[in-house]
């Protein structure tokens, strides 16, 4: 499987980057370890986590999907075959105040590493921002990880133009640690956080990407074909919003093309987003070990001109 570096690191990703929120989520423990187990098989050995993931599920507290990657990899001897990213700044209470001074990423990075079992992280990320903290003590934090060899990389998810841009200078200027990856929610159904400004960013400072939500939370999958569809799932909260006239477009447009390849409705999603300019890799997850032959199938597929416009035309 040919791989990707990231920006300008000396990390590479294969094409498709699994998400790991589903860990102690949607999966528990043993489904988990099997997951990962096959992943590691077909040589998806990046898993982009965070220290939050899976606080969603009922008497979840935050921090289960890396205490099971961490399991997992001192359980197989792996850690030296993954390329692990994981996340700070978000808050362990739902809805509670996001946080990344330097004194919350320091203590964050110290308990993602104990759940984690490894005593570094390959690319850390900044997963929200808290619109108050300078940017100099954001990075501040992330140079005394890197110099005690904790952390390799860094990244930023969610930034603002602004901030991600004030970022980047401080790290020229002031000699800082630079953000080599971002991190945008970006789909077929969410094009407007990276399309534009974000994008033009990330290429004037050769920053590596990593979409986030590339299947829209599972809904460009073709599963769920009306609200009804989703009512009392895990990711109604996600997905509740897509269910209009635009949504219909994009579904369609996406069985039309996946019918002709005969694929799923997921490969040609992902294939979208490989397509696009300034994407490195998307994250996407999957909760059944056969949903991996999708990412098998858009890496092997190759959309041409026509398929690339009707798709932008469908999710304009």
């Amino acid at each position: 499987m040919k791989k990707k570096q990231l920006g300008r690191t000396d990390l590479h990703t294969p094409p498709i980057i699994f998400g790991g929120n589903v860990f102690g989520w949607t999966l528990n423990e043993q489904e988990s370890f099997e997951m990962l187990d096959e992943l590691a098989d077909r040589g998806f050995d990046m898993i982009d986590t965070a220290d939050v993931y899976s606080r969603w599920a009922e008497g979840n507290k935050g921090g289960e999907s890396e205490r099971i990657i961490g399991k997992w990899m001192k359980d197989r001897g792996a850690r030296e075959k993954v390329c692990l990213a994981t996340k700070v700044g978000s808050s362990m209470q739902q809805g509670g105040p996001k946080d990344i001074s330097k004194a919350h990423i320091i203590k964050a990075a110290e308990d993602s590493l104990k759940r984690l079992q490894t005593d570094y992280i390959d690319l850390y990320f900044t997963h929200w921002d808290d619109n108050k903290t300078p940017v100099e003590e954001t990075l501040e934090a992330y140079q005394l990880l890197i110099d005690q060899g904790k952390v390799r990389y860094i990244g930023a998810s969610n930034l603002s133009p602004e901030r991600l841009r004030e970022s980047l200078d401080a790290s020229r200027e002031k000699g800082l640690p630079k953000y080599e990856v971002f991190q945008p929610e970006y789909s077929l159904m969410e094009r407007n956080k990276f399309e534009g400004e974000i994008r033009d960013i990330c290429k004037k400072n050769h920053l590596g990407v990593t979409s986030y939500f590339s299947l829209a939370s599972g809904f460009l999958t073709g599963k769920y074909k009306s609200k009804s569809d989703i009512e009392g799932k895990p990711r109604e909260m996600f997905l509740k919003n897509y269910f209009d006239e635009r949504g219909e477009k994009v579904l369609q447009a996406l069985s039309g093309i996946a019918d002709n390849y005969n694929i799923s409705e997921a490969a040609v999603a992902l294939r979208w987003i490989m397509n696009r300019p300034g994407i490195t890799a998307p994250i996407a997850s999957a909760t059944r070990i056969k949903h991996l032959r999708s990412f098998h199938q858009a890496i092997d597929i190759n959309l041409t001109e026509e398929d690339m416009q009707k798709l932008n035309e469908a999710s304009e």
